[in-house]
């Protein structure tokens, strides 16, 4: 039977949920193991026909070189980590843990260097990840260096890390105490898989470099996004907001690389703003949301284009992404009445948030978000394809030889400077608003807490309980956040270790007339276009051409939220996740714009490297229980498949096959696949689907957990485009011993079965 999601409940979200369920329970743990002395322990689609449908513009080799040459390089490379037994990272709820795989994450990597003066260059980042982060930075540091000195000037100043802000991949990976307690702390497979992988796509972009052009374009895709807090952007003077057509940003920027050698196209970086929780928090199988759909669209219809590189590499970045969601029908009242949820507060008939959820564009089918995932994905493909197939008629070259960036570290804690009227302001130790409880549209919290909560009358008094026990903030903090409400003051937490970042990542990226912001928060529509435009009037006196801004992130650290003085006075979510209280904007603005002469053509110096951030990873707690064993039931061996597909199946039908399974965390088959249908072609077997296919989903169950048995489930979800034919499953896997902890890999295939 196809399997159904319909039945199952959308379960409540964001970090309040897990708080109130294991937060006290971790923390006394934590504390007592600390107090003691104790060691704590460590540890349906094809994308194939979908994106060649309908094809735009013929795509075109460039007819001319106007631009300047650049070196330049792409790089690609997995980094899913362990799919099932793990938390996921983004709506940090407890009951979001892994059981298996839609769609494996990359690690994708762009450099752009000087031609003239090549230790000028620096790489850009995208993962599928909720954000960068300082640890994960730490370890990609380290593995450039490791991997010699023709790798040394991938250093602190040039190595820009950020995520896609997608929440449905494994976490357990961050530096801080804070986002570790949803996934019940560290676990080194999930962050090694990252490292090592962002680590490979780098040095694959290192080996592809070589002289090129880059040429920028955009469009506006104006149905794949919607503000989810709409009321706290109209607290936005009105003047300013006269000055755009959209209450979100519509634009997507694609810039594109292209060898000079002959002419061909070698990938693709972009940025647009919208949330990856299209998934919604039920789901767990791990996959890259909207961004890594629309990623993986646009890599497999570059595999016949005359116009593309071998290896071509789309990297779909996230832009000022704070306040917006894919969630574009808008957010509506599971409650049965019918209503949209209130504009204010994002509560329901019963005053609560609890029943207030996003829909995406096909909700109708009840599936976990995963159809409209997918289509929100092809929207972000279809817009950057246009521009892409525009290229050879339109576009703009990068001109101008400079390539430069600069980076460095800054405490934000109780940080003092003046505003551009030299009103002397304070930003603050980090600290989050009651609001933060209660979440958003795209995953609600709990109890009573609302969007906009003043904190009186608390919420729950469990919280205030919690809030006691950990710190109440002092009356200087208090006073520096007004008029923030602190539930968590975080900043001041350090007891295992820091809950999170007091010390942020400041850098600028600059080639030619093009500049990127690379922001430690995710920042809200209009503080993004203050940032921008701050950083394009500032670079216009050291560029000779008009300068073209983007703006990329969360990055390098998950600093929270960016939201502007009067977001920030509003309180509703974003606000409330501003950490370093109202003028943190401003702050950015200052570091950044301030420092915009270290991008100058004839800049040789940079800034001062700051305060190392703490280094987390050695010391940091983990409950994660490792793998103890697998094995077969009696009479059974790894692999054989004990529920066969049925003999025949129309397109468009499920086809499900079971297997005899095996933990998939005893090896994570990176550059892989675990699951894989083959297509027979005479005497021969042809692999057509693989683990990158979002219509192949590979699930594990644990059957029983003292024998060590599993079952996993292949499902292919077949399209009604797939070719008729005769297909098998085959899935591949790989055994723990319970003596000597040995692992053995297998594999096992299904019955054959015709589509027609």
């Amino acid at each position: 039977m196809p399997r159904s999601y319909s039945s199952v409940p959308r379960v409540l979200g964001r970090p309040v949920v897990t708080f109130l369920s294991i937060f006290s329970l971790f923390i006394l743990g934590t504390f007592i193991a600390n107090r003691l002395g104790a060691e704590a322990p460590r540890r349906g689609f094809y994308f194939e026909h979908d994106a060649r449908t309908n094809p735009l513009i013929e795509p075109k080799i460039r007819a001319e070189s106007t631009g300047d040459t650049y070196l330049i390089g792409v790089g690609k490379a997995d980094i899913t980590g362990p799919v099932v037994e793990i938390g996921f990272a983004g709506y940090a709820d407890l009951s979001q843990t892994g059981t298996g795989l839609r769609q494996r994450i990359f690690s994708r990597a762009f450099i752009i260097g000087d031609v003239n003066n090549p230790d000028d260059r620096f790489v850009y980042l995208v993962l599928d990840t909720q954000s960068g982060d300082t640890g994960v930075r730490f370890g990609i540091l380290e593995g450039l260096a490791a991997l010699g000195d023709d790798y040394a000037v991938y250093g602190q100043g040039s190595v820009a890390v950020t995520g896609t802000h997608a929440h449905s991949g494994p976490g357990a990976w961050f530096n801080y105490l804070l986002p570790q307690v949803t996934s019940l702390g560290f676990d080194r497979q999930s962050y090694q898989a990252i490292v090592d992988g962002a680590v490979l796509s780098i040095q694959r972009a290192h080996e592809s470099l070589t002289e090129g052009y880059l040429d920028f374009g955009t469009v506006n895709i104006t149905d794949g996004n919607l503000s989810r807090s709409l009321y706290a952007y109209m607290a936005n003077p009105a003047e300013e907001r006269a000055q755009y057509t959209d209450d979100v940003d519509k634009e997507m920027t694609v810039l594109k690389f292209q060898r000079a050698s002959d002419g061909k196209n070698m990938g693709i970086l972009t940025w647009y703003p919208v949330h990856g929780t299209s998934i919604y928090q039920n789901s767990t199988h791990v996959a890259g949301d909207n961004k890594g759909v629309a990623e993986l669209m646009f890599e497999k219809a570059m595999e016949d284009e005359e116009s593309a590189a071998d290896g071509f590499v789309a990297g779909f970045s996230q832009a000022n992404v704070g306040d917006t969601t894919p969630n574009t029908l808008g957010a509506w009242c599971d409650d049965g009445s019918g209503q949209m949820c209130s504009l204010e507060n994002s509560t329901c008939a019963d005053g609560r948030s609890q029943a207030c959820h996003g829909r995406g564009p096909l909700f109708e089918k009840l599936d976990l978000g995963v159809a409209s995932c997918y289509e929100i994905g092809k929207r972000q493909y279809d817009g950057a394809r246009s521009v892409y197939d525009s290229f050879g008629s339109s576009g703009t070259p990068v001109v101008g030889s400079t390539v430069k960036s600069f980076h460095f570290y800054h405490d934000m804690s109780f940080w003092n400077f003046q505003l551009e009227n030299g009103t002397q302001v304070q930003t603050c130790p980090a600290a989050l608003g009651y609001s933060f409880a209660a979440g958003t549209s795209d995953g609600p919290g709990a109890f009573d807490f609302t969007q906009g909560d003043s904190g009186e009358p608390s919420a729950s008094p469990v919280w205030e309980v919690v809030k006691s026990l950990l710190r109440a903030p002092t009356p200087e903090q208090q006073a520096c956040q007004d008029p923030k409400p602190v539930l968590l003051d975080v900043g001041q937490m350090s007891v295992p270790y820091p809950w999170t970042p007091n010390i942020i990542d400041v850098q600028l990226l600059r080639v030619g007339q093009f500049v990127i912001i690379v922001s430690p928060s995710e920042a809200t529509t209009m503080a993004g276009r203050r940032w921008r435009a701050a950083v394009k009037a500032a670079a216009a006196d050291i560029i000779d051409t008009e300068p073209n801004v983007v703006l990329g992130g969360p990055a390098n650290t998950y600093a929270h939220y960016l939201a502007t003085t009067e977001e920030y006075g509003i309180q509703r979510y974003e606000g409330a996740s501003t950490l370093f209280g109202q003028w943190e904007l401003p702050a950015y603005i200052n570091l950044t714009v301030s420092n915009i002469q270290y991008l100058a053509p004839d800049s040789t110096g940079s800034p001062d490297p700051g305060p190392t951030p703490p280094d987390n990873r050695g010391s940091s707690l983990s409950f994660i229980t490792g793998v103890v064993q697998d094995n077969a039931p009696l009479g059974r061996s790894f692999g054989d498949c004990t529920a066969q597909p049925q003999a025949t199946y129309a397109r468009g039908a499920v086809v499900n096959a079971t297997f005899v399974g095996a933990n998939p965390r005893n090896n994570l088959r990176l550059e892989g696949t675990f699951a894989a249908i083959e297509r027979q072609d005479g005497d021969t077997w042809t692999q057509v689907r693989d683990d990158t296919d979002w219509s192949l989903v590979y699930t594990w169950t644990r059957t029983n957990t003292i024998l060590g048995y599993s079952d996993v489930v292949i499902s292919w979800e077949t399209e009604a485009e797939a070719e008729p034919g005769t297909y098998r499953t085959r899935y591949y896997g790989d055994s723990k011993a319970l003596v000597g902890g040995g692992i053995t890999a297998f594999d096992g295939t299904s019955n054959a079965f015709t589509l027609t």
